[in-house]
């Protein structure tokens, strides 16, 4: 395969993608390039099955030399593509039984807003905070990314803030408005998160974005920076508020666990839990768990009865909370999500259907 073939081969299935409206598209040798499209994947059978040759090619077009070389040194490497400054695809290459395979996630170009993502817009009350720690959680590819890229969004355009992300890597390209806002890749423009963040106490920043909590050195600085005058946005792979909670204590060593405990409780503001639910008719909608740090739980969380914050979230709908049955139950009584569907995600199907029930 040509140069100038792979190239426009490359080309043709990025946009194919966009215009498929596809979440990801993966390329793995002995297997037609793949869509990914509301969760299921597509292969492309009009193409050619992938051979060795092809992947190397197709992964050629998209790697820098920096990127060609931390790839032959690590066995992987991430970057943002950018597809003709229209569609940003997030990009992970690697080897895989001695071949490369790629795996792209496509970012929308566009910012949407949380009425747009059918998220409430409660979740701007946070934005307005001087400062603490909110996290967004969920499985990968649940939307995390954009819920968090809808609010520094809504910062950028109503508030005066020096705003400074740390991602691996950069999805979003924001557009400066009323905020300053510095883009920083792993990799490119800082070592690790834990650097990164270090970095936020010398350049005066009011709301910096964590891509990912992954590690002791970055939760440490980030809960640390909470309390010092950050609004600390970030994402966990985590299920609910309760595992957040205890993967967080968890990470620092037993003798610290308690210290910790109390620290997280004073500075936590809440935590949203999101899963991305098939939608009668096509695409995905959100369902959410929103909980919003109140004395009731930050004494829980000093108390180590993580394991009762269920009960405070199901009790406090007035404060603005909710549990993911009940998200769930209201988009099944919506008709925006079926009942087969909203079981998946459900943590009790007997309480989901009394909820239900009671709706109706």
């Amino acid at each position: 395969m040509t140069v100038d073939h792979s190239e426009q081969r490359m080309k043709n299935l990025l946009k194919l993608a966009a215009q498929q409206n596809a979440s990801d598209l993966h390329l793995v040798v002995g297997r037609y390039p793949t869509l990914r499209i509301d969760g299921k994947l597509y292969p492309l059978t009009q193409e050619s099955i992938l051979s060795p040759e092809d992947t190397k090619a197709l992964s050629n077009v998209l790697l820098s030399e920096e990127n060609k070389k931390r790839l032959l040194e690590d066995g992987q490497v991430d970057f943002s593509y950018n597809l003709e400054n229209k569609v940003r695809f997030r990009t992970n290459v690697f080897f895989q039984q001695g071949n490369v395979s790629v795996a792209m996630r496509m970012v929308s170009g566009r910012l949407s807003t949380l009425e747009e993502l059918n998220i409430p817009t409660t979740l701007y009350e946070f934005t307005h905070k001087p400062q603490g720690l909110l996290l967004i959680t969920g499985p990968v590819g649940h939307g995390k990314s954009t819920t968090l890229s809808a609010m520094i969004d809504f910062i950028n355009h109503n508030e005066d803030k020096n705003i400074i992300t740390v991602e691996d890597p950069i999805e979003y390209v924001y557009e400066q408005d009323r905020c300053i806002i510095n883009q920083r890749e792993i990799g490119r423009d800082t070592k690790s998160f834990a650097d990164g963040l270090r970095s936020i106490f010398r350049e005066d920043a009011n709301v910096v974005l964590i891509g990912e909590l992954r590690d002791l050195d970055t939760i440490s600085t980030a809960m640390t920076a909470a309390e010092t005058g950050h609004l600390i946005l970030a994402t966990l792979h985590t299920n609910d508020t309760s595992q957040t909670i205890d993967r967080i204590i968890d990470v620092f060593p037993a003798h610290q666990q308690n210290q910790v405990r109390s620290q997280l409780a004073s500075v936590l503001l809440g935590v949203v839990s999101q899963r991305l639910v098939p939608r009668v008719g096509g695409g995905r909608i959100p369902a959410l768990e929103i909980m919003i740090n109140n004395h009731a739980v930050e004494n829980l969380i000093r108390e180590n009865k993580t394991y009762q914050i269920d009960s405070v979230i199901e009790t406090s709908l007035r404060d603005g909370m909710i549990s993911l049955d009940k998200s769930l139950a209201d988009l099944v009584q919506r008709g925006m999500v079926t009942l087969d569907d909203a079981y998946v995600y459900t943590k009790n199907k007997e309480y989901l259907q009394m909820l239900i029930n009671k709706k109706q």
